[in-house]
């Protein structure tokens, strides 16, 4: 898929059980990176499959290799791996597995201050009320509607997808 990058000091604080927002991640020095097994734990939590990949985390890098799960649930396990406070990078070198469907390309965007996912579902679908695919794309990473935090990367689907 291709090397992605994120703010490292936003996002799940594992261990902590916090979520750092970008304001707060500039005020303090960036976190250490969470290792493998902690990023493990946090998929499990997030009921996301991991079959056929491997992961490792190199400073503040996580590389991930194998074979990849279907498109869409793909996208969410680099979206819940970067999303984690101490990670900056998600360099994905897997591949697809035989045989997977083709599914309509989704693009990641980062939250600014004030975006709502109306705003966010407004700005890519032309209508705030699509904003439930944007939810549903980016679960169960987001537990509700109005928990999105700047310098979050979110999964916006394809219109229709």
């Amino acid at each position: 898929m291709g090397l992605f990058s994120f703010i490292q000091g936003v996002g799940r604080r594992l261990g902590l059980g916090t979520t750092a927002t970008a304001q707060q991640a500039e005020a303090a020095p960036p976190p250490p990176a969470p290792s493998a097994d902690m990023l493990q734990q946090e998929l499990n939590r997030l009921g996301l499959p991991f079959d056929g990949t491997q992961m490792r985390v190199e400073g503040n890098t996580v590389v991930l290799d194998g074979a990849r799960n279907d498109p869409a649930t793909h996208e969410k396990l680099v979206l819940a791996l970067g999303n984690t406070a101490g990670i900056a990078t998600v360099d994905d070198r897997t591949e697809a597995k035989p045989h997977t469907p083709a599914e309509p390309s989704s693009t990641f965007y980062t939250v600014q201050t004030g975006d709502t996912l109306s705003a966010i579902a407004k700005r890519h679908y032309g209508n705030a009320n699509a904003y439930p695919a944007i939810f549903e794309a980016n679960r169960p990473m987001l537990e509700h509607p109005d928990r999105i935090y700047p310098g979050q990367v979110l999964r916006i689907p394809a219109q229709g997808g």
